[in-house]
C-alpha cells in the first residue's frame, strides 16, 4: 500500500505545483514540461527494460546452468547458518538461499547488470514459497533492504564517473563509500531484525557481522595503500575477474553433471525473456511519476527551501548543493547520476560538493527501482512496511556519506 500512497502523491505534487507556477508566476508553458517528460519517461521506462532484456536472458540462463548443476545448492549450504536466521521463513538449503547469496555478492562487487538478473531470479523462487501471492513475505522484505541499503565492496561506477570527469584521484572517495554504504546496510538489517524479532545477538549472527567488519577493514588496508591508478584497475579486475570465473564455475559444473548446458541455458534465458517484458508496466508507473514531479520543479523547491533553512542557521551549504543528489538517489539511478556529474561539472570535479555527491551516489541502491522491479517481476502488490525502512537506509547512508565526505575532505 506503501508504494500506492507515494505514486499518488507524486502526481498529486506535480499537479499543484504546477497550479502554483500558473497562477503566482503564469508559467503557462510548464504543463508542457510536465506532459513531455511523462512521454520521455514513459520512453526511457520501456528502454530500460528492452536494455535488460539481454542481460535478463544471459544471467537467467547462466543460473538455470548453476541450477542444475548444482553451485546454487552449493551456496545455499554455505549460507545456511546465517540465511536461515535472517531468513526462518525460508527452508534450509533451498534453492532460493543460493541465489539471495548470488545476487548480494554481485551487489557487493559494484555489478549492477549481472545483480538484478540474480535478484529477480531469488525473487521468483521466494515466490513459489509465498502463500499469498500479491503481499510480500518477511523474507522478500529482508531481502528487498539488503538490495536497497546497497552494500558495495568496490564502487566501480562512481570511480569511472569521476574519472571521465578529470578528476585528479577517482578513487579518493573509495574509502568514504565503503564505510557509508556498510553503515547503511547494517542499520536497515538491524532495525529489520527488531521489526520481524530476529535475534540479533545470535553468536551466528554476530560472527558473520565481525567477519565481514574484518573484510570491510583489509580491503580498506589493502587500497588505502595503492596509488589511485592501481587501485582502480585492481578493483575493476578484481570484479570482472569473479565475474569471468562464475561463468566458468557454472559451465564446469552443468558438464560435470552432464546436463544439457545449452539447452539449459536456452530455458533459462526465456524466463529472462519474460521477466523483461513483465517488469515493463510497473517501469513506466515508477519512472513517469517521478519524472513529472522532477519536471515540475517541486524538487528544486524544496532543496532550496532547506538550502536557506541552512544557512539562516549559520551552518555550512555546501553539502545542500548536493541534496537533488540524495532526494534523487531512491527514485532514479540514472536521474541521480546525472545529477551527480552536474555537480562535478558546476563546482569542479575534485571540489567538496562533487566528493559529497560522489559518497552519497555510492552509500544506498535506487529503493523505488528496486522495488518496482523486483516486486514487480512476480506481481507483488502489497508491499507492506519495504518503503520505510528502504527509505531509512537510504537517509542514513546519505547522512553518513555527508559527515564521511566533511571528514575526508572538508
Amino acid at each position: 500500500m506503501a508504494l500506492n500512497y507515494i505514486w499518488i502523491t507524486f502526481f498529486v505534487a506535480t499537479f499543484l505545483f504546477a497550479l502554483y507556477e500558473t497562477i503566482f508566476h503564469g508559467n503557462i508553458d510548464i504543463w508542457t514540461t510536465i506532459m513531455t517528460s511523462s512521454f520521455d519517461s514513459a520512453k526511457t521506462a520501456f528502454e530500460l527494460s528492452l536494455g535488460l532484456t539481454g542481460v535478463l536472458s544471459l544471467w537467467m540462463g547462466i543460473m538455470r546452468i548453476g541450477e542444475k548443476g548444482g553451485v546454487i545448492q552449493f551456496f545455499s549450504r554455505l549460507v545456511s547458518p546465517l540465511f536461515s536466521r535472517l531468513f526462518p521463513g525460508v527452508p534450509k538449503n533451498h534453492p532460493a538461499m543460493g541465489s539471495i547469496f548470488m545476487n548480494v555478492s554481485a551487489n557487493m562487487l559494484g555489478l549492477d547488470n549481472a545483480a538484478t538478473p540474480l535478484g529477480l531470479k531469488a525473487m521468483q523462487q521466494l515466490q513459489e514459497l509465498n502463500p499469498k501471492k500479491d503481499t510480500a513475505t518477511d523474507a522478500m522484505l529482508m531481502f528487498l533492504i539488503l538490495n536497497a541499503s546497497g552494500l558495495v565492496l568496490i564502487p566501480i561506477g562512481i570511480m569511472t564517473y569521476r574519472a571521465s570527469c578529470g578528476a585528479a584521484n577517482p578513487t579518493d572517495v573509495f574509502i568514504p563509500i565503503l564505510i557509508a554504504t556498510f553503515v547503511a546496510t547494517v542499520v536497515g538489517l538491524v532495525a529489520l531484525c527488531i521489526k520481524q524479532r530476529i535475534n540479533l545477538l545470535d553468536r551466528v549472527i554476530i560472527a558473520w557481522l565481525l567477519g565481514l567488519i574484518a573484510v570491510i577493514v583489509g580491503i580498506v588496508w589493502f587500497f588505502s595503500s595503492l596509488d589511485p591508478e592501481t587501485m582502480q584497475r585492481y578493483s575493476s579486475f578484481a570484479a570482472n575477474f569473479l565475474l569471468l570465473s562464475v561463468i566458468i564455475g557454472f559451465l564446469v559444473a552443468g558438464l560435470r553433471k552432464r546436463i544439457n548446458v545449452y539447452n539449459n541455458f536456452i530455458e533459462g534465458a526465456k524466463d529472462g525473456f519474460k521477466t523483461a517484458v513483465t517488469i515493463i508496466p510497473y517501469l513506466v508507473a515508477i519512472l513517469v511519476a517521478i519524472g513529472m514531479f522532477r519536471a515540475s520543479g517541486a524538487m528544486m523547491l524544496i532543496t532550496d527551501a532547506i538550502a536557506a533553512a541552512v544557512d539562516a542557521m549559520g551552518f555550512d551549504t555546501n553539502w545542500v548543493e548536493t541534496l537533488p543528489t540524495a532526494l534523487m538517489k531512491p527514485l532514479s539511478g540514472t536521474g541521480s547520476r546525472g545529477l551527480m556529474v552536474d555537480v562535478c561539472n558546476t563546482f569542479g570535479v575534485d571540489s567538496l560538493p562533487a566528493r559529497i555527491a560522489g559518497c552519497i551516489q555510492g552509500s544506498t541502491d535506487t529503493t523505488f527501482y528496486i522495488l518496482a522491479v523486483y516486486f514487480g517481476s512476480v506481481g507483488i502488490s502489497k508491499t507492506r512496511y519495504a518503503v520505510p525502512f528502504a527509505l531509512l537506509a537510504d537517509a542514513v547512508g546519505s547522512i553518513t556519506g555527508i559527515a564521511l565526505a566533511y571528514f575526508f575532505f572538508g
